[in-house]
C-alpha cells in the first residue's frame, strides 16, 4: 500500500499538469464548440448561446472549409510519401559503409528541424522569388523560364511541399537510422550469400525489419502534416486564389480574425475526427501488410 501511495505521489503532479493544460482545454474546446461563442459573447457572457449541431452543420455547407480540406489532403498525400521516402533515403546513406563523414551528415541533415521556422520561410520567400530567387536563377541556368512558385497557384502548394520536407526529413530520418541498427546484421549477410542483390536486401530485409518503425513514422509525419499552418501563414498568406489556405489556417481566421471561436471549435474537432479515422485505417493496413 506504502508503495502504491508513493507511485501515485509521483505521478500526481505530471497528471494534475496533463489535466489542467491538456484534458481540461480540450473538453472546453468541445463544448465550446457546441455554441454561438463569438466576440459579444467574449465582452458579455450573457450573449453566449448553445446552438447544439450548428456550427458543425454550417461547417459543412461552407465552401471555404471543403477547398481548405482539398488542399490540407494534397499537402499530405504529396508530402508524407516524399518526407518518408527523403527520411529513409538518407537514413540508409549513413547507416552505409560508403557514407564518409557520417557525424557531420546527421548534423546537416538534421540542422532544419532545429531551425525557426518562421526565419526559415521568409529565406525560402527569397529564394523561391520570381526575379530575383536563387531557384529561378538556377533553372534559369538550364533554359527553364521564370516560375511564380509563390504567386501561381498551381505552383505556390508544392512549393510549400517541398519546403516542409526540406524542413522536416531530418526529424524521421534520426527515427528510421534508429531502426536500421536494430536490424541484425546476419539476415544481410545470410541475404548476401544466397545470392541476393542490393534491392532484393533492401525489399524483404531491410523494410519488413523497418516495418514497425515506418508505421510510426507515417502516423507522425501524417499528424504533423495534416496541422500546417506556419508555411502558408508565412510564405502565402492562404493565397495566391486560396490554393494554400489549409484546415488550420482556416480554423485561425475564424477563431482570431473573426472571433468566431466556436465555429472554429467545431473545427478543430473535425480534423480530429479526421486524423483519427486516418490513423485507425494506416494501423488496419499496417496490421494486414505486417501478417
Amino acid at each position: 500500500m506504502n508503495r502504491e501511495r508513493a507511485a501515485w505521489g509521483f505521478v500526481a503532479p505530471a497528471l494534475i499538469a496533463l489535466g489542467l493544460f491538456f484534458f481540461l482545454p480540450v473538453v472546453a474546446a468541445l463544448i465550446l464548440s457546441f455554441t454561438d461563442f463569438d466576440i459579444y459573447a467574449l465582452a458579455d457572457i450573457g450573449n453566449l448561446r448553445f446552438v447544439g449541431l450548428d456550427n458543425y452543420l454550417h461547417l459543412l455547407q461552407t465552401p471555404l472549409f471543403w477547398k481548405a480540406l482539398g488542399n490540407t489532403a494534397w499537402f499530405v498525400l504529396l508530402g508524407v510519401p516524399l518526407s518518408i521516402a527523403m527520411s529513409l533515403a538518407a537514413a540508409l546513406l549513413l547507416d552505409s559503409k560508403l557514407a564518409r563523414f557520417k557525424g557531420i551528415l546527421r548534423t546537416v541533415y538534421f540542422a532544419p528541424v532545429v531551425t525557426t521556422l518562421v526565419a526559415v520561410a521568409v529565406i525560402w520567400r527569397y529564394l523561391l522569388h520570381t526575379k530575383y530567387g536563387l531557384v529561378n536563377w538556377v533553372l534559369g541556368g538550364i533554359g527553364i523560364g521564370p516560375i511564380d512558385w509563390l504567386g501561381d497557384p498551381h505552383w505556390s502548394m508544392p512549393a510549400i511541399v517541398l519546403f516542409a520536407v526540406w524542413k522536416n526529413f531530418g526529424y524521421n530520418m534520426i527515427i528510421i537510422l534508429a531502426g536500421l541498427q536494430t536490424i541484425p546484421e546476419e539476415l544481410h549477410e545470410a541475404a548476401r550469400i544466397d545470392g541476393a542483390s542490393a534491392w532484393q536486401r533492401l525489399r524483404h530485409v531491410t523494410l519488413p525489419g523497418l516495418a514497425p518503425v515506418l508505421l510510426v513514422v507515417s502516423i507522425l509525419t501524417m499528424a504533423g502534416y495534416f496541422q500546417l499552418f506556419a508555411e502558408p501563414y508565412v510564405m502565402t498568406q492562404g493565397g495566391p486564389a486560396e490554393s494554400t489556405v489549409s484546415i488550420l489556417y482556416f480554423m485561425y481566421e475564424q477563431g482570431f480574425k473573426w472571433w468566431n471561436l466556436g465555429f472554429a471549435s467545431a473545427v478543430a474537432f473535425v480534423l480530429f475526427a479526421i486524423m483519427f479515422a486516418l490513423t485507425l485505417l494506416q494501423l488496419r493496413v499496417s496490421e494486414r501488410w505486417m501478417r
